[in-house]
């Protein structure tokens, strides 16, 4: 029987209010791609993101476009050359991924080459609030090694400074969310120095980040969104010294494991990271994560509800996938 490709959208409630420089959320928007071939069906999720001009109503029909071409037996490598990066890549290749290792009797892990499979200590976010509000939601959290603290207004300051009294002993990433500017750049990451923060993510806007070139960063400075895909990297090298790597930039997990060797090759640490969505998304982000400097796939935790099954936390932890839920 040919291949059957679906998309389906969904939609997973937030707890409470999930809030950064660009706005705030209550709900978590997924596109899901199902592909069926002989009885076994291999699912990815995407999340459509409005930063990059894609709405749920978009992806979804770029994802069902490709119908006919998965029914010929389109493979992983076409797909690459077919589709752009982007979520509805993401969600196909990452659907094409759990097929193959389900029809092969093994698992994504042993197709890659990289069959490590070992817990991961993952971030835990801190949504953008009064330095008050943040504060209270780092001491609530502050036995987590790992925080990444959402910031990027004109007033952050106190935020840094609340948070980390508040969580002491707990390593600390901010980020900015391209909300920095020029002018308080050199005086933020100086605070940051001052506050023992370990990274700083994308403090200034995409395409407009050259003062990271021309100043000694205090802090370790990481790209978001400033880098989609392995072509990026090369020309980011004076300007950053991590990069994140989330599959719904780079279009899928095969992309992302070209784009984490590149990353390694040319020396950037890596930080693997999610959009805000359910255990599907952050399965194969969870077997692209091992052995990178930090994991940020926290994105079921912030939910009111998850998949069932989903991924297994134990408080930071979060475990590779079981094959029911992927991979």
């Amino acid at each position: 029987m040919p291949r059957h490709l679906k998309a389906t959208t969904e939609t997973f409630p937030i707890a409470g209010t999930f809030t950064i420089s660009r706005g705030s959320k209550t709900e978590a928007h997924v596109v899901v791609c199902t592909i069926e071939e002989d009885g076994i069906v291999g699912r990815g999720e995407c999340v459509p993101y409005a930063r990059y001009g894609e709405t749920v109503e978009g992806v979804a029909a770029d994802v069902e476009k490709l119908a006919r071409a998965v029914a010929d037996g389109l493979d992983r490598a076409g797909l690459q050359t077919l589709m752009p990066a982007g979520a509805a890549r993401n969600a196909v290749d990452c659907a094409l991924w759990d097929l193959e290792a389900k029809r092969a009797g093994s698992t994504v892990a042993a197709l890659t080459g990289s069959p490590i499979r070992e817990p991961l200590v993952t971030a835990f976010t801190i949504s953008l609030g009064t330095p008050e509000a943040m504060a209270e939601q780092a001491a609530e959290n502050a036995r987590r090694p790992l925080l990444k603290v959402k910031v990027g207004t004109q007033d952050d300051e106190e935020r840094i400074l609340a948070v980390r009294r508040a969580a002491p002993e707990a390593t600390i990433i901010l980020d900015a969310n391209e909300g920095w500017t020029d002018d308080n750049l050199a005086r933020y990451l100086a605070i940051c120095a001052e506050a023992g923060i370990a990274l700083v993510e994308q403090p200034l806007p995409a395409g407009r980040d050259a003062a990271l070139a021309a100043m000694p960063r205090l802090v370790r400075v990481c790209a978001d969104e400033s880098v989609h895909a392995t072509e990026d990297l090369e020309s980011l090298r004076d300007r950053y010294d991590a990069v994140n790597i989330k599959l719904d930039k780079t279009g899928g997990l095969t992309e992302a494991l070209r784009m984490k060797a590149e990353a390694d090759r040319l020396g950037f640490s890596v930080m693997v990271g999610c959009m805000l969505a359910t255990s599907l998304s952050m399965a194969p982000a969870v077997l692209l994560a091992q052995g990178c400097a930090y994991a940020d796939l926290d994105g079921p935790l912030l939910l009111a509800r998850d998949r069932e099954p989903g991924l297994r936390f134990e408080g930071s932890l979060v475990y590779p996938p079981e094959p029911m839920l992927w991979g």
